[in-house]
């Protein structure tokens, strides 16, 4: 057994366990929530984007199970038995869940990537640097769950410091430089398309919110592991991490018909400008219809409508973002 390790009391390890388990199972609830409501609200959206939805879902019960797992397997069936604390091997499924919530979170990002190579006009070279560390820190996850179930006793995690340090570094960079990259080209686009400034506003919002709050939550990690490594409270932050990715990507696609400022949506049928389509990926294309009075018939709206598109072409680049 390492020296440094002291065999802690159960408010950081038992109790972190439950409250970390209480609150992912909250964030869980959350999470199913948004997926109803995509279902219901989006019954017209892409297949692809309906089964990624459905993935996200379902890893994420799966790792919920495996929280739930773990932590019957130390506060009932080794009731009065803290040594399983030391002295025993890390239960197989608080190792799995860390894997599952690397997968849960690099397929997030994965998807934030892709808009930010959209948004970009497919910047190859900053695409390729965050794919990088998307798949980095998913390999780093990886590699420290099949080193866990080579460790003789929980005590022992503190020879994975250095691997569990270097894989939560790289999400929170890659969660910072996402958020970075999609500010600077929505300010980008912004100044090339005034008419477009309300919606420009709510997704930079959006994207910031994202990515501080998921970066706070790995930052967080990464400073309680190496504080405190032979306890339960980083796992405690872990536990939630992987739920917030998959609340965030089903918010932003939930959120697609809020941004667009009372724009097209397949509930209501309105219209919006096609400019405004273009960065919230409306499912529909929009017609922009000039008010007339007298009610112009259809083959004279028609004719409007064409002299408009020829006569003031968008100066807006066509982003086909795809949320």
């Amino acid at each position: 057994m390492p020296a440094e390790y002291v065999l802690s009391h159960f408010d950081n390890t038992l109790g972190a366990l439950l409250i970390g388990f209480a609150i992912s199972a909250t964030a869980f609830g959350m999470l199913s929530m948004q997926v109803f409501v995509y279902y219901r609200r989006f019954l017209q959206d892409k297949a692809a984007y309906k089964t990624l939805v459905a993935l996200i879902w379902f890893i994420s019960f799966v790792d919920q199970t495996f929280i739930g797992h773990a932590v019957y397997f130390y506060t009932i069936t080794n009731y009065l038995n803290p040594i399983q604390l030391t002295t025993g091997k890390p239960q197989w499924t608080l190792i799995l869940q860390t894997t599952l919530g690397a997968v849960v979170g690099a397929i997030v990002k994965t998807c934030f990537t892709l808009r930010v190579w959209r948004f970009s006009c497919r910047n190859r070279w900053l695409a390729g640097f965050l794919f990088l560390m998307v798949f980095a820190q998913l390999g780093t996850a990886t590699t420290f769950a099949v080193k866990c179930f080579e460790l003789p006793s929980f005590a022992h995690i503190i020879d994975l410091r250095s691997l569990g340090s270097v894989s939560l570094s790289i999400g929170v960079v890659t969660d910072m430089s996402i958020a970075v990259a999609l500010c600077f080209y929505l300010q980008k686009i912004r100044s090339s398309c005034s008419t477009a400034d309300s919606v420009i506003n709510k997704l930079i919002i959006y994207a910031v919110n994202t990515g501080i709050l998921t970066s706070t939550v790995s930052l967080s990690t990464l400073i309680l592991f190496n504080i405190m490594p032979t306890n339960f409270v980083f796992m405690c932050m872990y536990f939630v991490l992987s739920e917030l990715y998959g609340i965030s990507f089903l918010a932003t696609l939930n959120t697609r018909t809020i941004i667009r400022d009372r724009g097209t949506d397949l509930e209501g049928g309105r219209t919006a400008s096609p400019s405004l389509n273009i960065f919230t990926g409306s499912m529909q294309p929009s017609v922009q219809k000039p008010i007339q009075l007298p009610m112009p018939t259809i083959h004279e709206e028609k004719l409007d409508v064409t002299r408009s598109r020829n006569s003031a072409p968008s100066l807006t680049p066509r982003y086909d973002l795809g949320w």
